[in-house]
């Protein structure tokens, strides 16, 4: 299945569906649902939130879907970008978190992928959302 590069609801929809095959294929992969990044020196973790999130962001453009093809290496191989923030107060989805990391990482033919890291007050972290912020 190919991915639509159209701003129709339909190619929406359609790029959603192949971010859920990929993490769903990803998860069959990783039972853990977790994988070491080197550069944090920890694990990054995979939830429904994150899924839910990246979905909701990543579908909205083919070269952010395009990018998730290859998350496993975006979660190994991203960098610090910065310094970690405080979580946005008000945005329900990241009061689990004390604060946001983000990485980047770049991927050939696509550019720079952006990845945000929540990090939770007992240090666990857990991967927030992936995007492609330039070509």
């Amino acid at each position: 299945m190919g991915i639509p590069q159209g701003n129709s609801k339909e190619d929406f929809a359609k790029r959603e569906e192949i971010i859920s095959q990929v993490y769903r294929k990803w998860t069959e992969e990783n039972p853990d649902k977790r994988v070491y990044n080197r550069d944090l020196k920890d694990y990054i973790n995979v939830r429904y939130l994150s899924i839910n999130e990246t979905m909701r962001h990543a579908a909205k453009t083919y070269a952010s879907t395009l990018a998730l093809l290859q998350l496993d290496t975006i979660l190994r191989y991203s960098v610090k970008y910065g310094k970690p923030t405080p979580s946005k107060k008000g945005v329900k989805n990241q009061a689990i978190f004390v604060q946001m990391q983000q990485m980047r990482y770049e991927l050939i033919g696509i550019g720079t992928v952006k990845m945000i890291v929540g990090i939770k007050k007992s240090g666990e972290k857990i991967q927030y959302c992936i995007t492609a912020i330039s070509a």
